[in-house]
């Protein structure tokens, strides 16, 4: 995973970068490896250039077929990998890649690992699809207790080009750094969360995180204000809970953390084995949910809260939220 990560950052950290570089890439590793197997229609690399108020940005999506996924004709379950940023660069403010992009790293790094195992004859048993963006341009904003990258496009235009009907189940990858909340260098899991409902913590996701860190798993606190929409008037830890709002999938954050409060656009900050383990772990739990052996909620649970306090989905409506 290491070598997929220093690959990606090298292509990352250029103002020339694009998603067609990053998709170009993709394809290469998927070709180096062998192309999979022989008559199968193979994975999807697309590209999809999104403008907004303060600039545009390259969405990239790659969809890596299982051998008993929904694309074969099979019912094993869907998993969505998400890199959530505001942007890998903020020029011409800051020079060279930002803190903030470690979400887009992390995903494009595991999606060339997928390609490269798919390519190799390794294929999962479900679906995987990764969805993040890239600009070397972003604007930066002011937040507490340090700033934050902006990004050119909303995040509803995220949610929109990043969220897949397909999925099942999303892990979410954000740089989660800009807090005083968790004071841990490496990755922490979020709760999960299921239509504007924060559920306990997946003891299966926590088993995932403890293996590829070999360490005892940290928990990312959040709060109901950070799974309702941006733009209502309301204090957000970051956008890594922000897919929930889009989708009825289960919805768990992956946050990359350090110990002291760093700026989303900071340069200099970023940690290549973090961003490995947080590929890593997006491998992993791939892996296992795809067989079933990975729980991202307790679905009966689930359904005694709704039928004893009922639905929370009011908490995704984005009614009074603004596009910024």
């Amino acid at each position: 995973m290491l070598k997929h990560v220093l690959d990606v950052l090298e292509l990352l950290d250029r103002p020339q970068t694009s998603g067609k570089l990053l998709a170009d890439h993709l394809r290469g590793v998927l070709e180096a490896a062998g192309g999979g197997p022989a008559g199968d229609a193979g994975p999807e690399i697309t590209v999809t250039r999104v403008e907004g108020a303060k600039g545009g940005t390259d969405f990239v999506k790659v969809v890596v077929p299982g051998r008993g996924g929904r694309r074969a004709g099979g019912e094993a379950p869907t998993l969505g990998v998400l890199g959530r940023l505001g942007g890998v660069g903020a020029r011409p403010e800051r020079t060279g890649i930002v803190s903030d992009a470690d979400g887009a790293v992390a995903a494009l790094s595991a999606a060339a690992k997928l390609l490269d195992m798919y390519g190799r004859g390794d294929v999962l048993d479900g679906d995987v699809i990764v969805s993040t963006h890239v600009c070397p341009d972003a604007p930066t904003r002011p937040h507490d207790p340090v700033p934050f990258m902006d990004s050119p496009v909303s995040i509803l235009d995220c949610n929109r080009e990043e969220i897949d009907e397909a999925m099942d189940a999303v892990v979410s990858i954000d740089t989660t750094k800009g807090n005083r909340l968790l004071n841990h260098r490496g990755i922490a899991l979020s709760p999960t969360v299921k239509e504007g409902w924060i559920l306990r913590v997946s003891d299966s996701l926590l088993g995932v995180l403890e293996t590829v860190t070999g360490e005892a798993a940290h928990v990312l606190p959040i709060t109901t204000q950070d799974i309702t929409p941006y733009g209502n008037g309301v204090h957000h830890i970051n956008s890594i809970m922000q897919p929930c709002v889009a989708t009825a999938a289960p919805v768990v954050g992956l946050a990359l953390t350090a110990q002291s409060a760093v700026a989303g656009c900071a340069t200099g900050a970023s940690h290549e084995s973090d961003i490995a383990a947080a590929g890593r772990f997006a491998i992993e739990t791939a892996k296992e949910y795809g067989r079933g052996v990975v729980r991202f909620h307790d679905q009966d649970e689930f359904a005694r809260l709704v039928e004893l306090y009922g639905p929370m989905t009011r908490l995704q409506s984005t009614e009074g939220a603004v596009e910024d």
